[in-house]
């Protein structure tokens, strides 16, 4: 019972770290003049899942979604509230959801050496675009083209940058940890 307990608590506590550190990174941004920022949050999507697992890390990402929902300024820039997740840009943050979930479950489905883990970071960021793409698509009524020269294309080098260190922490922080966060 105590284990349990204590179980419980442990990754509670993670979730919340998690999500933290997604509305930290979040505020690590390079602002773009199409309001769609380079920031550091699919990085800390991406660790979440791979170092929380499907389940947890996707429990952490949504509570940093709920937070911004309801009007804590954890979005980059600051920015919170139904407009900021309603808005146009909105689909990437609920994306980041995704982000966690495909990553905890390909990592854990294909391993956690350095080129599996990118792979299932970098399907989990093809969720997140896929997701914020449409998203913007719809409410800016902007053909794919237009969208993904805006919302895709320039994010790809420093996305695949992040993918990259993220993977490489993963591995590092399982060196260290031999059991686990969780």
């Amino acid at each position: 019972m105590y284990t349990t307990s204590v179980t419980r608590v442990r990754r509670l506590v993670l979730c919340a770290l998690f999500a933290a550190l997604a509305a930290i990174c979040s505020q690590i941004a390079i602002p773009m003049p199409w309001g769609v920022p380079i920031n550091l949050a699919v990085f800390a999507a991406c660790m979440a899942g791979s170092m929380l697992g499907p389940v947890w890390g996707t429990a952490s990402l949504a509570v940093y979604v709920a937070l911004a929902a309801i009007g804590v300024p954890v979005l980059a820039g600051f920015q919170g509230g139904p407009a900021a997740i309603f808005g146009k840009t909105g689909g990437y943050a609920v994306g980041y959801i995704l982000t966690a979930l495909f990553t905890g479950l390909l990592a854990r489905l294909l391993g956690r050496r350095f080129v599996p883990l990118c792979v299932a970071m970098a399907v989990g960021c093809a969720a997140c675009y896929l997701l914020g793409t449409l998203w913007f698509m719809f409410l800016t009524h902007s053909t794919l083209l237009v969208a993904l020269s805006l919302c895709v294309l320039p994010y790809l080098p420093a996305d695949a940058l992040k993918i990259a260190l993220a993977a490489l922490l993963t591995i590092q922080l399982d060196r260290r940890l031999p059991h686990g966060l969780l």
